[in-house]
């Protein structure tokens, strides 16, 4: 148990980065899975700039590596461009 106001403070805060991590992090995971199951061009191209978004998001605040955060940015790319 803590025993300091500032540590006591410091749980409280991390629970909440933590739910908010969470939260960002499901939902560009479904915003990802989501582009990926798309079948048309336009829809995709459309998409796909706020998805990178997203994921430099993440990877900004250290919610994801930053390479995983390109890695999956240039394989939604080619998969637009495959369509």
């Amino acid at each position: 148990m803590a025993n300091h106001k500032s540590a006591l403070k410091r749980i409280r805060s991390n629970g909440e980065k933590q739910l908010r991590n969470k939260y960002q992090h499901k939902t560009t995971r479904n915003a990802v899975r989501n582009l990926k199951a798309l079948t048309e061009k336009k829809e995709a191209e459309e998409k796909l700039p706020a998805v990178i978004a997203m994921l430099q998001k993440l990877a900004k605040n250290n919610i994801i590596h930053k390479n995983k955060a390109g890695n999956l940015q240039s394989k939604l790319t080619k998969h637009v461009a495959l369509l």
